[in-house]
């Protein structure tokens, strides 16, 4: 970067007060907090978030320095955006399941269509219309706490709550239920996947083969 194109010492400082003051503002509405998920509290951790990022940015291209702090951002890395009160939210799921006994599957359905006759298990008999019974008939909820029992296995999942900027209308979003949804929008996300207890294995092995390493007896002095 040019001495030009450079920030000016103002301008870095005037991003240190920044700084400043969105910590003072954030401490203040975490301790006048009402619950758990004050609205208030999102709105001044955001400013601080935003704040902290333009002084570190500035810092490092006056000074080629960076801060000793990280304010962490979704996996995405889009803080949050929305409403700093949100009068209605949306909860999107996405859970992921292999078919591992397919005849445990078909059966299930079978007893659910066998007691419910709205329940009919169409395609053939097959696994399709066998999801179609089951989900039907529990709750998604149900499914993820039995799903062994229904022969499957599960994969990742996920769960994003979304502000929403103002109610939806009756059957409004039906045609496309997902596609609309901003990532800056997201107050929380909550991932399970298998690759996170890999990664906690794998820093287990490490320790363990530290410690192999460390208890392995010296050769005595001759």
């Amino acid at each position: 970067m040019s001495d030009a194109a450079l920030p000016t010492v103002a301008e870095v400082r005037a991003a240190a007060e920044a700084v400043k003051a969105a910590i003072d503002r954030h401490l203040a509405a975490v301790e006048s907090r009402i619950g758990d998920e004050d609205p208030a509290v999102y709105a001044a951790f955001n400013e601080l978030a935003a704040a902290a990022e333009e002084y570190d940015e500035l810092l490092y291209d006056r000074y080629d320095e960076v801060t000793p702090f990280e304010i962490p951002t979704p996996e995405d890395g889009a803080p949050y955006a929305g409403p700093a009160e949100p009068a209605a939210f949306s909860v999107l799921i996405r859970r992921d399941y292999t078919v591992v006994q397919p005849s445990r599957l078909i059966a299930q359905a079978d007893r659910v269509a066998a007691h419910d006759r709205d329940a009919e298990l169409v395609h053939d008999g097959g696994t399709a219309g066998a999801l179609g019974v089951l989900f039907g008939e529990y709750e998604p909820d149900e499914i993820a706490s039995c799903a062994k029992d229904f022969g499957l296995e599960e994969g990742d999942s996920t769960l994003w709550i979304a502000a929403a900027h103002e109610v939806a209308e009756p059957g409004e979003w039906l045609g496309e239920p997902f596609g609309n949804t901003d990532p800056q929008d997201v107050l929380h996300r909550f991932d399970v996947s298998s690759v996170f207890d890999e990664d906690t294995d794998d820093f287990d092995e490490e320790d363990e083969a530290e410690d192999d390493e460390a208890a392995e007896p010296g050769l005595a002095p001759a």
